[in-house]
């Protein structure tokens, strides 16, 4: 599970990582990156925000129990790595319709190569 803080929810957020954000395309998933330098969060006590994630699985990726499957596996991979984010940025991941039939190691890889890519090759 996600903590809270690093949880994306509202629409705006969603529309702001895909529109104004970079992107990353592999087999499986797509992943948005936008890193706002000088974010702040009102309601975080640190004053700057810590990053945050959001995923997006359709229906094209196969029926509920397949999507939630995903959605978990995804969340899982992106929990693990939310230390390589910088403050303010936010994150979408969106599942391919393949993403169903993608055991958890091929997805961890695919997201790994996608933040590397975005990050610029900055890995800890």
């Amino acid at each position: 599970m996600l903590p809270t803080e690093n949880r994306m929810r509202r629409r705006e957020d969603f529309a702001a990582a895909v529109r104004r954000g970079r992107r990353s395309g592999r087999t499986h998933l797509v992943v948005h990156l936008t890193t706002r330098s000088g974010a702040t969060n009102p309601h975080a006590t640190g004053g700057l925000s810590p990053p945050r994630a959001g995923f997006v699985v359709s229906r094209a990726v196969g029926n509920s129990v397949v999507r939630h499957r995903v959605q978990r596996r995804l969340r899982h991979v992106i929990r693990d790595r939310l230390s390589l984010l910088p403050p303010g940025s936010l994150v979408v991941v969106r599942a391919l319709p393949g993403a169903g039939e993608a055991e958890y190691a091929r997805l961890a890889r695919e997201v790994d190569a996608a933040l590397e890519r975005l990050l610029g090759g900055v890995r800890t």
